[in-house]
């Protein structure tokens, strides 16, 4: 049977839902993108992680960013722009102090101000998962039979396409803290599409948070709308960056 994943970064890695078409959900956290494509070697997989980075970033992002915000109404804050390739690989240290952290900002920043017009820097918010944003785009570009079969989408657009076009009314968070209203909302929409109540209740497996165990849900329905042909990708078609890694999110 085809199988089905959707992906979230977590702390501990990556947080999967994942199932064979038909079959009840499954949840696991993985230490590594490639841990998880060798734990699911057939998926269809849906991340939410940027896929396919530009030489130069212009206004608003790469191009998908820009297409979906203006669906999201007040949710659109949570779509951020990526800078360029250059930016995200200017240090790949494995941060052990904060200054260090803050230093590699400052770097990744001036490099990301040199390789956008109109010149912009890094938020703190994308720097937060340039690693991740690395760890996919390595593998894409290595394994180029992926790019069938990865797929960039984001949670609130995938909400907002389950919701029949409607952004979320709630925020999934408040001043970085999860708001319980936002992520109700988000379960009675996920169980008009299948998963039963019980599966969303349960607590996330260590290492993940209760929002990246909904996000990845959702995320799994949108991989299973692309398996099917009924997703869409944001531009139509995708663009490619420089290593032919397509370049859209899907919803």
């Amino acid at each position: 049977m085809p199988v089905l994943a959707g992906i979230d970064g977590c702390k501990a890695g990556w947080i999967a839902v994942h199932c064979a078409l038909g079959t009840p959900p499954s949840v696991s956290v993985f230490p590594s993108f490639q841990a998880l494509l060798d734990a699911l070697p057939e998926a269809t997989i849906a991340v939410d992680m940027p896929i396919g980075l530009p030489d130069l970033s212009s206004k608003g992002g790469r191009g998908p960013e820009a297409l979906v915000r203006p669906q999201l109404g007040a949710r659109q804050s949570s779509v951020f722009a990526i800078p360029s390739r250059a930016a995200l690989y200017a240090d790949t240290s494995a941060f052990t102090t904060v200054e260090a952290w803050y230093a590699a900002h400052r770097k990744a920043s001036a490099v990301a101000i040199a390789t956008s017009d109109p010149p912009r820097g890094v938020s703190i918010q994308a720097f937060g998962i340039f690693a991740k944003i690395r760890e996919i785009d390595a593998l894409l570009i290595a394994r180029p039979e992926l790019h069938g079969r990865v797929f960039e989408s984001h949670p609130e657009v995938a909400f907002c396409q389950l919701n029949g076009g409607k952004a979320m009314a709630l925020p999934k968070k408040i001043k970085g803290a999860v708001n319980p209203a936002g992520m109700e909302e988000r379960k009675a929409l996920l169980c008009q599409h299948g998963y039963e109540r019980g599966f969303l209740d349960r607590s996330p497996p260590s290492g993940a948070t209760s929002d990246d165990f909904l996000d990845a849900a959702a995320m799994m329905l949108i991989a299973g709308r692309i398996a099917s042909g009924a997703a869409r990708p944001y531009p139509d078609p995708p663009l490619t960056d420089r290593f032919g890694i397509p370049v859209a999110i899907w919803a």
